[in-house]
């Protein structure tokens, strides 16, 4: 089981943190067409697609912030419809906390930094603000919620 240090720093950083960041951003976009906002979450924050469990705190805090997405997109349609909000799940990506779990991958899986970051502009150029609330994956499929 995870500390409640643990768990209070997952959510500071997972879930409040980007929260505060959309609510600190939202004067400074444009109001007159389209404009994005991506926050990086996880496919571990999906609950319908949690097989494995394990990581409690971190996949809590990833639902939250997915959650958060869902609910200032509905907010942000009445009073922003040209606004997308979204998060991303931009892959297993090779980095220090993939690392423990990168051997138990399918090949071809597994994508560098530079793959995912293309992959995830190449989404954020398509969407539409029917796309605004989800989460998707860095080839633009939804992640369950």
């Amino acid at each position: 089981m995870t500390s409640q240090q643990a768990f209070d720093r997952y959510f500071r950083v997972n879930a409040t943190g980007p929260a505060l960041v959309v609510r600190d951003f939202l004067p400074l976009m444009r109001t007159d067409g389209r404009a994005v906002i991506a926050i990086l979450s996880a496919r571990v924050g999906s609950i319908g697609d949690n097989r494995l469990g394990g990581w409690v705190g971190y996949r809590a805090s990833k639902a939250a912030l997915n959650q958060i997405i869902r609910t200032f997109s509905i907010e942000l349609a009445r009073t922003r419809p040209g606004l997308i909000l979204v998060g991303f799940h931009p892959g297993t990506v090779d980095t220090g906390l993939s690392a423990p779990f990168q051997r138990n991958l399918p090949d071809g899986q597994l994508l560098t930094p530079t793959q995912s970051a293309r992959a995830l502009i190449g989404v954020i150029d398509a969407l539409t603000p029917a796309d605004s609330g989800a989460c998707l994956d860095w080839k633009g499929h939804p992640v369950p919620a």
